[in-house]
Order: C-alpha cells, then sequence, then structure tokens
C-alpha cells in the first residue's frame, strides 16, 4: 500500500511565539507537515513560491500586506495551494474580502491547535469552513457603503497624511479626494474623516 504524502503547510504570523507553538503541535500530526514559515505577507508569498505548500496558513494581519492581499496573490501564483485566514479580528467586511479572495477557511485564534489540523484537512480536501460566530456577525453588518474607490482613499487617510499627500499616493486630483473623503464620511454618518476611518475599520470595510 502506498503511503499517502503528508500535507505541506506554510504557517504565517508576525508573533514569533504563537507561529513557533503551532508549527510545533502541528508538526505533531502524522499527516502534516510545516514546510515554511513567515512573519510578514511579502515573506509570506516568497516562501510559499519557493517551497509551494498545499495549504497556506495566513494571521489576517500582518505587516506587509494582509492575509486577504497574500491570498489573492497565491490564487493567481499557485491556485492549486488553499488557504485558511486565522485572526484575532473578526470583522465582518473581512471575511467578505477572504471569501471574494478564494480564501477556504476562515476561523478564529480561539481554536484548538487540533481542531486547526481538523480544519486544514478540510480545506485541503476542497471544502470551505467559516467560523458560525464570525459568519453571523458578517450577515449582521451588512454590505459596505463604500466604493472601491472610497475606501481606497478613506485607508490612506488612516493615519492622519495631508489631502495633497493621499491624492498622490492615490493618482487623483485633490478636489476628487475631497469629494472621496466627504462622501465616505456622509455615507457612514461621522462627524469627520477620523471618525470614518474608526467606523470603517470596526467594520472591516477598510
Amino acid at each position: 500500500m502506498t503511503a499517502v504524502e503528508p500535507v505541506r503547510l506554510l504557517l504565517a504570523d508576525d508573533e514569533h511565539l504563537i507561529r513557533g507553538a503551532l508549527a510545533a503541535l502541528l508538526s505533531l500530526e502524522d499527516d502534516l507537515t510545516v514546510v515554511a514559515e513567515a512573519a510578514t505577507g511579502p515573506e509570506a508569498l516568497a516562501m510559499a513560491r519557493a517551497h509551494k505548500p498545499d495549504v497556506a496558513v495566513l494571521d489576517l494581519q500582518m505587516p506587509g500586506a494582509d492575509g486577504v492581499k497574500v491570498a489573492t496573490s497565491l490564487r493567481t501564483e499557485l491556485p492549486g495551494c488553499k488557504v485558511l485566514i486565522v485572526t484575532s479580528h473578526g470583522r465582518p467586511g473581512h471575511l467578505k474580502r477572504a471569501l471574494e479572495a478564494g480564501v477556504r477557511g476562515f476561523v478564529p485564534k480561539t481554536v484548538s491547535a487540533q481542531r486547526l489540523a481538523e480544519l486544514i484537512r478540510t480545506v485541503h480536501a476542497g471544502n470551505r469552513y467559516v467560523d458560525p460566530e464570525l459568519a453571523a456577525d458578517a450577515i449582521a453588518a451588512g454590505e459596505s457603503p463604500l466604493t472601491a474607490r472610497e475606501a481606497e482613499v478613506l485607508e490612506l487617510a488612516a493615519d492622519g497624511a495631508p489631502v495633497a499627500e493621499i491624492a498622490e499616493r492615490a493618482a487623483l486630483s485633490q478636489g476628487t479626494v475631497r469629494n472621496y473623503l466627504s462622501s465616505a464620511v456622509s455615507k457612514l454618518g461621522a462627524e469627520n474623516r477620523h471618525a470614518a476611518v474608526r467606523l470603517a475599520r470596526e467594520r472591516g470595510w477598510v
């Protein structure tokens, strides 16, 4: 009887202690093997290209590029690699973006290593798993009222950048940036753009 090849895993999380503990626990499973680890979005992509894992377990929030952006790139470059996102920030908009990026699993960091191993097998088999609580929150929050451009400009405004700088980074005129910011603030019912950024982030819309 031919031995079944273990599922090859990439683990990406910027918290070294969590990533190391997870790698050690998952390596105890006979049918799983950790072939690469990463601490940032760009590093995760580089490791995926080098090692071609079967499943990438990605933290949602990582320096350089978040888990959803990494998943979007992997979908194009390594379509055979399934992606499972773990998060401590399960905001509704994040789930929608993740599903649009082809992510097969979306779970909170509170799951046990044993449960995570089961879910890795689930997505590797071609199935999808979304944590029921995160799914319920996403349904309750509804769709983002922001257009893609409004969300982009609001995100660029998040660090308090002046309109001129946002315009340069977004390749837009300053007047257009002001219009997008004003529209976003109005749609979110916020007092100003700083409050709009906070509201949009709480709901995972930026």
